[in-house]
Parts: C-alpha cells; sequence; structure tokens
C-alpha cells in the first residue's frame, strides 16, 4: 500500500491540488483494525511503499521543499529519495516524531501477524539528497566526492565539469531556476547533463565503482540502520541497474545479522532470473516479464474480441511456455496482476471490468507456489481513472499526487465496521461499497482466502494438463488453461477462460498426472476418465477431486 493515500479520507481533491487541499494518509490510519483486515485476507506481509523521505514541493506538515523544477508532481516520487534515513513529515501526526511513530507502525503490524516490508532505492536517489535537512549522525552521499571529475571509483555520483544541468522542465512562474553545476548523471543511466522529459530528470545516480568502495558501506549502513528498527525485508527497486556484485555483497552482509531478512528484486529481464536467484542471494524476483506480461497479453487480447485470429505470443499456451522457462525458479517468483507501476486491471488500459480479472487471477495465484501480490483498492475493482494531476488519466494509480481515492475509502469505511468478514454482500452495500464493489470484494477476498489456507495450493505441486487436452472436446488451447494442484490427499482440478464465451471442456487426466502426483484411483476418478468444466466468461473454477 501507498500510505499516503490509503488514509486519505479527504472529499473532492482538486486536481493538482496541494497537501493542503488534497490531504494525506498518515501512519496512524494504518489501525490495528486495518491490520486485522489485511491478515484476515490471507497476506502475510505488506510491503508500505513511500515510506523514505522523498523530495516534495511541499513546505507543511513537516515537509521540507524541493525545488519544484525537478520534483515530479506536487507529491513528488516515493522513489526520489532525499535522505535514506528519514521518513516522510507528512505521514506523522506529529512530524517531529515522526520516526517513533513509524515505529509504532512495526509494532502494530507484528502485533497483527504481518511482517513489514519497505523500499530500498539503490540506484539512484532525488537531485538534492543529503542537501535538505539531512539527518544527523549517518554519513551523507555524495559529501566527499571530487567534483572536478566525470568518475572516480570512489564518487558517489558521476559529475560533468564545466557544463551546468540542463532539465527538460521550466521553473514555476516567479521561482528561480534550479542550478546544478556541475551536472550530474540522471538515474536512468542517462549519461548527459541534458536529460529528457521521459527520463528520471527527478533523480541522479549512484555510482558502485568497479569493485568494493565506500559507496558500498554507506548503502549497507543505510540497509542495517532499517534492519535493526524491525523491518522485515526489503523491496529492491531497478536491481538490474545496480552492479550484481554489490547486491550479491550487500545481501550476505545483512544477512549474516539478520538471516530472516528477505529481499525482493524489482528485475525485468528473464534471462536474468537465474543469475539473481542462485549468484546474487535475492529470495524474490518479480515476474513482470514472465507471467504478468503473458496474462496481459492473453487479456487484452480477447477482452475485446475482435475475430481476429490467436497469434502465438496471444495465447493461452504462453502461460505454459513461461512455466517451463522458469522450471524450479517457480517458487522464487512474486505473481501480481496489479503493483503501482502498472495499470490498475479494471482500467481501460486492461481488463475494462474487475470482473474480467478471475482468469488471470486463478492463473497467477494457484499455479504454483509462489508469492501473490495484493494492491491495496484491488479487492473492491479500484479502476485507477481518476486525473489527478502530474499523472493524468492513465488507469494508474498516482504515485505523484496528493489524493484520495473514493473506493478505497469505501473499502476503509467496510473495515472500520468488520463487516468485511461476513462476505455477505448486501451487509456490505449497507456498510458503504456500491453493490458492484460488494459482489466483486466478496469472490476477490474468498479466493485470495482460500490460497492462503488450501494445502493443495499453498504447498502443493502442478501438473499442466493441456498438452494432452488439445483435442478434446470444447478446449481451446489458446483461450483456455488447464492444470492440477496435489498436495497428500488433496487434488484439485483448477480452470481457467480467457474468453468472453462460456467454456465447455471435457477434460481428460493422463495416467502419467496419477503417478507423478500420487493421486489415488478410484471408481470415480481413473486415468482416461472425462472430466467436464463449465467455466464463465473471463472466470476461473476449482473443482476438488480428492
Amino acid at each position: 500500500m501507498l500510505p499516503r493515500l490509503w488514509g486519505n479520507e479527504k472529499s473532492n481533491p482538486q486536481k493538482n491540488g496541494s497537501l493542503t487541499e488534497n490531504g494525506t494518509g498518515k501512519f496512524s490510519d494504518i489501525d490495528s483494525s486495518t491490520l486485522e483486515y489485511i491478515k484476515w485476507l490471507g497476506c502475510s506481509h505488506i510491503w508500505y511503499t513511500g515510506i523514505l523521505r522523498h523530495s516534495t514541493q511541499e513546505s507543511v506538515e513537516g515537509c521540507m521543499p524541493s525545488h519544484p523544477q525537478f520534483v515530479k508532481g506536487k507529491a513528488g516520487s516515493p522513489y526520489a529519495i532525499c535522505d535514506y534515513y528519514d521518513v516522510n513529515p507528512y505521514l506523522a501526526d506529529n512530524p517531529a516524531k515522526r520516526m517513533e511513530e513509524f515505529d509504532e507502525l512495526i509494532n502494530r503490524s507484528h502485533e497483527a501477524g504481518l511482517k513489514v516490508i519497505i523500499d530500498f532505492v539503490p540506484n539512484h536517489v532525488s537531485r538534492d539528497y543529503g542537501k535538505v535537512n539531512p539527518s544527523e549522525g549517518h554519513p551523507v552521499l555524495g559529501a566527499e566526492d571530487d567534483k572536478t571529475v566525470h568518475w572516480k571509483t570512489e564518487n558517489d555520483f558521476f559529475y560533468y565539469p564545466g557544463q551546468c544541468l540542463k532539465l527538460p522542465t521550466n521553473p514555476p512562474k516567479g521561482v528561480k531556476p534550479y542550478v546544478e553545476c556541475p551536472a550530474m548523471a540522471t538515474g536512468n543511466n542517462c549519461y548527459n547533463p541534458s536529460p529528457g522529459i521521459n527520463d528520471w530528470y527527478e533523480t541522479v545516480k549512484i555510482n558502485y565503482g568497479d569493485s568494493h568502495t565506500g559507496t558500498w558501506d554507506r548503502m549497507l549502513d543505510i540497509l542495517l540502520f532499517w534492519a535493526s528498527k524491525g523491518v522485515d525485508g526489503f523491496r529492491c527497486d531497478m536491481v538490474e541497474l545496480v552492479p550484481p556484485e554489490f547486491m550479491k555483497w550487500v545481501i550476505a552482509k545483512v544477512k549474516e545479522d539478520y538471516p530472516e531478512i528477505i529481499f525482493i528484486a524489482e528485475v525485468y529481464r528473464k534471462e536474468l532470473y537465474n543469475e539473481y536467484v542462485r549468484e546474487v542471494g535475492f529470495d524474490i524476483l518479480y515476474d513482470k516479464s514472465g507471467l504478468y506480461d503473458t496474462l496481459r497479453t492473453i487479456v487484452e487480447k480477447n477482452v475485446d474480441d475482435n475475430g481476429m485470429p490467436v497469434e502465438l505470443w496471444q495465447s493461452a499456451t504462453g502461460i505454459t511456455r513461461n512455466w517451463q522457462f522458469l522450471n524450479d525458479l517457480q517458487p522464487y517468483m512474486l505473481n501480481f496482476l496489479e503493483n503501482h507501476d502498472e495499470h490498475r486491471f479494471a482500467s481501460d488500459f486492461f481488463g475494462k471490468d474487475a470482473f474480467n480479472s478471475f482468469a488471470p487471477l486463478y492463473v497467477s495465484l494457484f499455479l504454483n507456489i509462489a508469492p501473490f501480490m495484493v494492491y491495496f483498492g484491488e479487492e473492491v475493482g479500484e479502476r485507477g481513472m481518476d486525473e489527478e494531476g502530474f499523472s493524468g488519466r492513465d488507469g494508474r494509480t498516482t504515485i505523484f499526487d496528493w489524493w484520495s481515492i473514493d473506493s478505497v475509502k469505501r473499502l476503509r469505511n467496510l473495515i472500520r465496521t468488520g463487516e468485511y468478514k461476513s462476505l455477505d454482500p448486501s451487509r456490505m452495500v449497507s456498510a458503504g461499497l456500491k453493490e458492484d464493489e460488494a459482489a466483486f470484494f466478496c469472490r476477490f477476498a474468498e479466493t485470495i482466502r482460500f490460497a492462503a489456507s488450501d494445502e493443495a495450493v499453498r504447498k502443493g505441486t502442478t501438473y499442466d494438463l493441456c498438452y494432452c487436452n488439445m483435442g478434446s472436446d470444447g478446449f481451446d488451447r489458446n483461450r483456455h488453461f488447464v492444470f492440477l494442484r496435489d498436495h497428500d490427499e488433496h487434488t484439485l482440478l483448477i480452470g481457467a477462460n480467457f474468453s468472453n464465451q462460456e467454456a465447455r471442456i471435457r477434460i481428460q487426466i493422463p495416467e502419467h498426472a496419477f503417478e507423478w502426483m500420487g493421486i489415488p484411483v478410484t471408481e470415480n476418478l481413473y486415468p482416461g476418465k472425462e472430466l467436464e468444466l463449465t467455466i464463465a466468461p473471463f472466470d476461473g473454477k476449482i473443482v476438488r477431486l480428492v
């Protein structure tokens, strides 16, 4: 969740509104009832993003404003960190006590049985890192840099001596331009003094040298600082832009003192998956470029079916190709249908309707024992179609603007009443949800809770049934996906229908599946017997066989 949006109850937020106009959520809004709900939903960890102090245009609620010419949005990007050792003052009821309030949030989360994950952003920092009231008693990146050279192994940043930064934006009226001389390289590996509008011009690139340097030690100190506060894991941003040698070293060093801590890598190049798990030491990797992109392509092809033939890259057979590519790396993947970078599933830019999400959800959630991530508001079908300001109406929930989300406000009211536990849509409507939100919530929550509790899903093995059912009656290899999950004496048959037509499929389970999974042969279940599956459009179905 993004805490600045989770707890914000402000009505009628204004496009490009200020913090005073649009408000913000607080650490205290993530109260015991919220955490109890998240645990009830089936979650084991909660990732608080936007915690570390980042650049912002604001000067109220304890915020130290950065120059508005390079800050994206009124609120600013949570990934333009201006102090690695601090949390955002605007998230605290008492900004002067913000670290104590974050400590209390960690304790509340642990008391609720949840582990805490925060961001570690090792590739880049805000352009004014260390210049806006830095925390005392900690090293400041770049403080000892030699700025007369472009690169030096001991420097924390890259410089362009004799050249000043040329931003692709203009300062607000009446504000003097931002001055950076010498210019510094920009965070997305933009190695010149003139970043473009599509570059991460709000950030500067960190230099890790060509071997172990002081930068490595300073970054280790940051991780140990947060680990000592009880943080249970780090979601590591854009690690492909950071030397893997550093990540391998720093993960090992942190785990010397905190062996249970987990490291999650935002990785996009599938050919690097094995290296980041086996050699670098990450516990979990985003499978964005694998299963997420595969499912998204299938959904987009079929949600507005125009009758055109399905190409190989648009076919449900891609699900099989993806798990075969992953092989024994599957348990290390992080599956999801939404996150802060991607379009909301129900947006006009993706699945169009939250109820279309059950086909991909049944695959992403049930196919293997990899963890699955829920993005806040996903459980009520939040569409991300507000026009907040910097983000525009882009189908994403803004990370750059001060905003409040109507569906999340209704969800929070449901949590306060405790009616979510009833899984009764009529009672949830009485508690404030819209009818379609209540209906979707019940189905989504039941699905997530089942995944968190069923032994065949949590611990079981998988058997892809598609290869042996290509000629089965009603089976469409391009739009249907069927598989088994099995653990001990429990066997599930799971199907997903990526079509806007009802699926009526006859499925056979081969003898090999019985032998490999140890499924008992009975009068009613034996190799070659036809099992009938009827699945609604863009839906999934589970049949308990044993």
